[in-house]
């Protein structure tokens, strides 16, 4: 491409860092580096005939656009950290109650109010480890997810808490699934009414 079939500039993305100071200085900004003063030849112009300026004042300043411009947020790292350190030993101390779904069954009767047993103990223990795996799965992708957000600066408490409560949801209807189906729960609800 000829330097007659480019476009013209609109932002000064071809201006070299002198034209783009005097630009700069030629619409009331910052005053240029002391070496661009002879190249900026601008006349003075007064303050009425600049209404941009108080506009451009008044202004909030534009946000980051670069990771290494935006802040650190040292409480969302420690947010992120402590929600995430707190999922991983409620995951740690959940497995092991999900693969004896016997016990994790018999558990949940006795809050319920539901007396009796799982009428097919065996039956449930697939869903108790499918639910496990499934705590485990989520709570690594979530500290995954948490660990790229972090990296890139971003907003990232958040992620542990959507991630808690989709797992939770998963979790929760594998679980219901073999108790909901068990001859012996579903009598024990109706004993119960």
């Amino acid at each position: 491409m000829t330097e007659q079939e480019r476009p013209r500039p609109q932002y000064g993305e071809y201006a070299t860092p002198e034209e783009q100071r005097a630009r700069i200085a030629a619409l009331g900004g910052e005053a240029p580096h002391p070496d661009v003063v002879e190249t900026a030849q601008v006349p003075a112009r007064s303050a009425a005939s600049r209404p941009h300026e108080s506009a451009r004042q008044q202004l909030p300043s534009p946000r980051p656009t670069t990771s290494a411009a935006r802040p650190t947020r040292l409480a969302d790292r420690i947010i992120t950290v402590a929600l995430l350190a707190y999922g991983l030993v409620t995951v740690l101390g959940a497995i092991p109650q999900l693969v004896d779904f016997t016990g994790f069954a018999q558990t949940w009767m006795d809050m319920a109010g539901i007396e009796g047993t799982l009428a097919d103990p065996a039956g449930g223990r697939a869903w108790g480890i499918a639910a496990a795996v499934v705590y485990g799965a989520g709570w690594l992708l979530t500290a995954a997810l948490s660990w790229w957000s972090l990296s890139l600066r971003r907003l990232s408490w958040w992620i542990p808490l959507v991630g808690a409560i989709v797992t939770f949801v998963i979790v929760s209807l594998l679980l219901a699934a073999p108790l909901l189906s068990d001859p012996g729960v579903i009598d024990g609800f109706s004993a119960g009414r």
